[in-house]
């Protein structure tokens, strides 16, 4: 058994590590609340931009376009949002689980997958696990800005187009709520069979509180899609804007779901440091009043040897 002073000294361990995660919460919480908000404006965007150009190039089927097809027997690319540092529970496990795991829908294999790890934690992960880490933009999950999502997204195309790679697909972690944030994966290009990348969080999309105008011609697949200006030069513009746009509601999610998975990391090891320090306050009592009574024990002991 434990003596009094391993006991106290362990109390006050926990202790100490209660306040420091207490305040690791409060700095998450404020944190949130900005990130939050960010997320929220940027997810109309992000699912109209997504929905609207995927229907459109899925009317411009006859086009010919560097950024329509890929070179084949080239490698996939896989844009992973996860994050810098831990304590954040489950968040960065779920987005490598996603990507290799046992509930990946797409499977990646090391062998035909480049990653551009956006984010460290998830980078080390899959580096650790074989995969080839093509590019690294882990200092850009800190500091939110579209421009870098430019930057990002001008770099896949770029590789995209001189056949480095011949799919461009986006991991990150949907923000539902504080608590709740879902692993996703988005395939950016190229275009083909769009309407089966959804999945049951894609489905989320339709539930939000904005309206999309749709054409009449929407639906039909046999309706080819005019562009007011060049088709090549309509392209060259659409496509960049279309992988910015949801590289930044990407990393305004991913930021957003990893502060909310770190406060509520930090609520649960609070509470959890605060009941371990009241179990080891009764241990703590037991213990002191075991060593009251054997001296007292043995005071009287010697009294009656005497």
């Amino acid at each position: 058994m434990a003596s009094m002073k391993q006991i106290k000294q362990r109390k006050k361990t926990v202790e100490s590590t209660g306040k420091i995660t207490k305040a690791m919460k409060l700095v998450a919480t404020v944190k949130l609340q900005k990130t939050k908000q960010a997320a929220t404006e940027a997810v109309p965007y992000f699912d109209a931009m997504y929905e609207k150009i995927t229907s459109v190039i899925k009317h411009s089927k006859s086009l010919k376009h560097k950024y329509l097809n890929g070179k084949p027997n080239a490698k996939k690319a896989v844009l992973v949002f996860s994050s810098n540092k831990g304590l954040a529970g489950g968040y960065n496990a779920s987005i490598v689980r996603k990507l290799i795991g046992e509930e990946a829908e797409i499977k990646f294999n090391k062998d035909d997958t480049l990653v551009y790890a956006i984010g460290s934690k998830a980078r080390d992960e899959l580096a650790r696990k074989g995969f080839t880490i093509e590019r690294d933009y882990s200092e850009r999950i800190d500091d939110i800005h579209y421009s870098s999502c430019v930057e990002m997204a001008q770099d896949a195309l770029d590789d995209f187009v001189n056949g480095k790679i011949n799919e461009i697909y986006l991991v990150y972690t949907y923000f539902k709520n504080t608590i709740t944030h879902i692993p996703r994966v988005l395939k950016l290009l190229p275009f083909e069979n769009v309407e089966k990348n959804t999945d049951s969080e894609t489905e989320l999309i339709k539930q939000r509180t904005f309206h999309i105008a749709k054409s009449k011609y929407e639906d039909d697949d046999t309706m080819p899609m005019n562009y007011e200006m060049e088709d090549e030069e309509m392209l060259n513009q659409i496509i960049p804007l279309y992988i910015s746009t949801l590289l930044y509601g990407a990393l305004t999610a991913s930021v957003a779901s990893e502060n909310g998975a770190r406060m509520t990391a930090m609520d649960n090891a609070t509470k959890n440091a605060k009941e371990l320090s009241e179990k080891l306050g009764v241990m703590y009592n037991r213990a002191r009043q075991g060593a009251i009574t054997q001296e007292l024990t043995e005071i009287v002991a010697g009294a009656n040897a005497i």
